[in-house]
């Protein structure tokens, strides 16, 4: 498993019972969690000083209890970049502090290349794989299907200082515009894809993993560049274990492109006991 390191803004101090305990800046929030299955005593003295806590509902979704006063908004750091964040709908808040591992890989593997770059990222969200990506000198076409989630992704871009970076920013259904950039020619040498289980496009499209995840990367197969780099792919359903997302890989991407393929999952230490929290599954092909 991949650590999330680099953070000083963010740390998941303990979890249990199905939830994590998080210090976002200096805000403490509690949110669910399925993958805490264990119970314990919660030692922890922060347990008891959340300023909020994301309640589930058992007909589907929650809702968030304040006990103290939050910012509308505020910054968490990581590395040079900054993030906007605030408590959100499905106990979100507009980070997935855990992708800290793969924004780590990415930088590292367009520095070392040494040329040119151009990213392609596809169900972007609010922006941080596109700001480490330009931050490491890559242009990037940046595209996700929620306005309000690119609207936030060049917030995020001002506040890291990369507002005059070379960056496209689309709002457009994943699938569609990749298809689009087919019959454009448009090619890329990094690719990452973070899809969401369902979703829906900004035209009403819905989105399904499981039906729709294949056809999509045999399309990136087509978009990637004569000589690439990467191509990512992140899933957080519990139902598309690494192991099939390196299958699908190399089924897909390795016939026509070649490269190495591999998986993994990516975590967050916990500060209390040192433990790490699986966080999400990741399969890539490097070349």
């Amino acid at each position: 498993m991949r650590p999330a390191l680099d953070w000083e803004s963010y740390a998941l101090l303990d979890c249990s019972n199905g939830e994590r305990l998080e210090r976002w800046g200096k805000h403490i929030l509690i949110r669910p969690d399925p993958q805490v299955i264990w119970q314990g005593q919660r030692k922890h003295p922060s347990w008891s000083k959340a300023a909020a806590r994301y309640i589930r509902s058992a007909a589907g979704g929650g809702h968030w209890e304040f006990a103290a006063a939050l910012p509308e908004q505020w910054v968490l750091r990581w590395r040079a970049l900054s993030f906007f964040v605030k408590p959100m709908g499905f106990k979100h808040t507009g980070l997935f502090p855990e992708q800290a591992a793969n924004w780590a890989l990415l930088m590292e593997r367009i520095q070392a290349a040494g040329r040119p770059i151009k990213a392609l990222n596809l169900f972007a969200y609010t922006g941080a794989a596109t700001l480490a990506c330009l931050a490491a000198g890559a242009s990037v076409t940046h595209v996700d299907a929620a306005k309000g989630m690119v609207l936030r992704a060049k917030e995020n871009a001002r506040g890291s200082g990369l507002a005059d970076a070379p960056v496209r920013w689309i709002v457009e259904d994943c699938l569609k515009f990749a298809q689009r950039e087919l019959r454009r020619n448009n090619q890329y040498d990094v690719i990452i894809l973070d899809p969401p289980s369902y979703g829906r496009g900004p035209g009403g499209e819905i989105w399904k993993l499981e039906e729709e995840l294949f056809g999509l990367v045999e399309l990136c197969a087509k978009l990637l560049s004569p000589d690439p780099l990467l191509l990512l792919l992140n899933s957080y359903s519990a139902e598309l274990a690494p192991g099939a997302m390196q299958c699908l890989l190399t089924r897909t991407i390795l016939p026509k492109n070649g490269g190495r393929a591999s998986c993994d999952e990516i975590g967050l230490r916990v500060e209390f006991d040192n433990m790490l929290l699986p966080c999400g599954s990741t399969a890539m092909v490097e070349w």
